[in-house]
């Protein structure tokens, strides 16, 4: 995970990624099949140590679409972000090991219509003001289907380890190597509330 020419007002402080301020200024929507290539390049050339191809990206993309999302600001494509939505066997291959995070078996992945047990960020590379629109990214991921699903990344590089810490990730132990989790704020065990009381609530409640 990496962002480059990373805005300094972004890392000033530590944030709440599902708190951030929406961007009108950044167009953050689903990547559209055209745009896989430049994504493709713009990963391998942003993103240390990814090495990935067009044919790579549209696998995924073929089995959910709202895996990768563009920012874009002026019709000009500024860079986009790649998640993979795991089911709960995926979840735990993740925690475990178990699962090659370059090229990911499908059957740890969520179907459109699946429940979505975690969410991996796969790969985010951005340029310009790409990163004002991850606002927009908590917005998307707060729908029904991702909303109670927490966040897990591993940054490679100090840049992506300094926006994990601003966006509230925290690294957490597993025997994935530097495995770090944004837990979502509903899913939070209030320090003097029964673990038991809030995992019987579910998401909505928690909004309402």
């Amino acid at each position: 995970m990496h962002d480059q020419n990373m805005e300094r007002a972004t890392l000033a402080a530590r944030h709440d990624f599902d708190l951030l301020p929406r961007s009108t200024e950044i167009d953050v929507q689903s990547a559209q099949i055209s745009e896989l290539s430049v994504l493709a390049d713009m990963a391998n050339r942003l993103v240390p140590g990814v090495r990935i191809t067009e044919p790579d990206l549209e696998r995924y993309f073929t089995l959910d679409p709202e895996s990768i999302l563009t920012f874009s600001r002026r019709q000009k494509l500024l860079g986009a972000v790649a998640f993979l939505y795991l089911n709960s066997q995926g979840h735990d291959a993740l925690i475990l090991d178990e699962m090659n995070l370059t090229h990911p078996d499908f059957r740890f992945l969520a179907g459109r219509s699946d429940e979505v047990s975690a969410i991996y960020v796969w790969a985010i590379a951005g340029q310009g003001r790409a990163m004002a629109g991850l606002g927009n990214v908590s917005k998307h991921l707060s729908e029904p289907r991702l909303a109670s699903a927490d966040l897990y990344a591993q940054p490679s590089s100090a840049d992506g380890r300094n926006l994990m810490i601003a966006l509230g990730f925290e690294p957490i132990p597993s025997y994935q190597q530097e495995l770090w989790r944004y837990e979502r704020p509903w899913n939070r065990v209030p320090s003097r509330m029964p673990a038991s009381i809030v995992s019987a609530r579910s998401f909505a409640d928690a909004w309402h």
